[in-house]
């Protein structure tokens, strides 16, 4: 470690970084340990000939599998389950699910709102029923003969009188 403070910087190559890295590492875990570093666990340390990509996946997916092993209600409620590798694998699962939950929904309002105007038409005919009805049965009033007759023996203006004579048939002999 001496060797590597006293060394003016200049540019090394990368595998040499890292083997220094890997070195520095070495030496620390020969170190003789303390109470608070026994408690913390050890991150295992990547290969020195890992790229920092792989590195940052496999510790994201070690990550990810010991945080999803365990679901507890604060990890659902605070969002950290939409991170599990298991929903983002089943998005369009879910994206399916709630569009037909959408469109269950709106196919519920449609029919209510159908059943809503049915409803109102029934009425509307039913009045529509017994207003014909009433004005059926004045006509009918209206037309009896005594009610014809009561008119227009009333009614000085008409030309029209009651007959004297039955009515009779007249015979059209055809040709």
């Amino acid at each position: 470690m001496k060797q590597d403070k006293e060394k003016p910087e200049t540019s090394i190559p990368a595998e040499e970084q890292k083997t220094q890295v890997s070195e520095s590492a070495k030496t620390k875990e020969k170190a003789p340990t303390t109470e608070k570093q026994k408690a913390q666990p050890e991150t295992p340390k990547p290969a020195p000939q890992a790229s920092l990509k792989e590195v940052i996946a496999k510790q994201a997916i070690e990550e990810e599998e010991s945080g999803s092993a365990s679901f507890t209600l604060r990890k659902i409620l605070g969002g950290d389950i939409l991170t599990a590798q298991i929903i983002r694998k089943q998005i369009w699962l879910f994206m399916l699910i709630v569009f037909f939950i959408i469109i269950y929904i709106s196919n519920r309002y449609s029919i209510q709102k159908d059943l809503i105007e049915l409803d109102q038409l029934q009425k509307e005919l039913q009045d529509t029923k017994y207003r014909a009805l009433s004005t059926s049965s004045q006509i009918t009033e209206k037309s009896r003969e005594s009610n014809v007759l009561n008119m227009l023996k009333h009614s000085k203006d008409s030309t029209l009188h009651i007959a004297t004579q039955p009515p009779y048939i007249i015979n059209v002999p055809e040709e």
